[in-house]
């Protein structure tokens, strides 16, 4: 059997956002998966590998994340994301997508799909920043140390010392088991923010714009989406309380009562990958 990390092609596109980096497999109608905050497309290796049977995936690598390259100084944003997402589907000529998003990238989808609906042909929702929950009380503390000048100095830490990233003054709390996060795992998410300065520099800038105001700004469009919408929520996730997927399950019209995965946590896609994939298959042929 193919290992998941070897089951698709990594691939680069330009836009006017930068040189987008992505990866896919299969062949289709496009599925179009969103990671979050410190991670890159490697978090869907797993639904590259178990869904490419039915759909042509492609994960994305956000700005200021992966394989993707950006002008020194230019936005960041969510909002900014949501805009590159159109430019890259319009570079590789796509014209609609079952959009999936995890964490801040699960924000910048809504962003996406409250944007550009027509594009959308359903969309799927995991533990994510909504509504005013950006960015998670949980996550402040992060926030502000990145704020403080600390970055730098955390990610070489969790790069010299694995056990650091799956601690709980980590990433640990993303995780069910967080040394289901193997060390080549660690170092295929953190190792390109540590490229050279600007890598780190754009990261920075990325958290530092974290702020509600982009969901709040989208949230009359969101209540119009009419697009088919799963929504998917670990109960035990310390920073987006399953209230959000309540939240979310009432102002989508299109959207499915949520389904919750008892325990699990905010990286499921990952840990609990053979039980998403079976809701994700069964909502793209529903």
């Amino acid at each position: 059997m193919t290992s998941p990390q070897r089951a698709f092609t990594t691939r680069s596109i330009e836009t006017p956002s930068g040189h987008i980096g992505y990866a896919e497999a299969g062949a289709g109608p496009v599925a179009l998966f969103v990671h979050g905050v410190l991670l890159n497309k490697h978090l869907w290796r797993h639904q590259l590998a178990g869904l490419s049977d039915i759909r042509r995936c492609i994960a994305i690598d956000l700005l200021a994340h992966g394989g993707t390259e950006i002008e020194p100084n230019q936005d960041v944003s969510v909002t900014a994301n949501a805009g590159m997402l159109r430019e890259a589907l319009d570079a590789l000529g796509i014209d609609q997508v079952d959009l999936v998003g995890n964490d801040s990238g699960g924000g910048i989808a809504q962003i996406f799909a409250a944007l550009n609906p027509k594009r959308v042909r359903s969309l799927t929702l995991t533990d994510c920043d909504t509504h005013d929950n950006w960015p998670p009380e949980a996550f402040k503390p992060f926030v502000e140390m990145v704020a403080a000048g600390g970055l730098s100095k955390a990610l070489n830490a969790m790069i010299a010392d694995k056990s650091i990233y799956r601690s709980q003054d980590a990433l640990g709390p993303c995780y069910e088991d967080a040394e289901t996060a193997t060390d080549e795992d660690i170092e295929i998410y953190l190792r390109p923010h540590l490229r050279n300065e600007q890598r780190t520099r754009d990261l920075e800038r990325f958290i530092g714009a974290f702020d509600h105001k982009h969901t709040l700004a989208i949230e009359p469009q969101l209540r119009r989406l009419m697009a088919p919408t799963l929504i998917v929520w670990g109960t035990d996730d310390v920073y987006f309380p399953v209230k959000w997927s309540h939240w979310l399950a009432e102002t989508i019209p299109g959207a499915k009562p949520p389904v919750e995965l008892a325990g699990a946590r905010l990286f499921f896609p990952e840990e609990r990958s053979e039980a998403f994939n079976r809701l994700l298959r069964g909502h793209w042929i529903s």
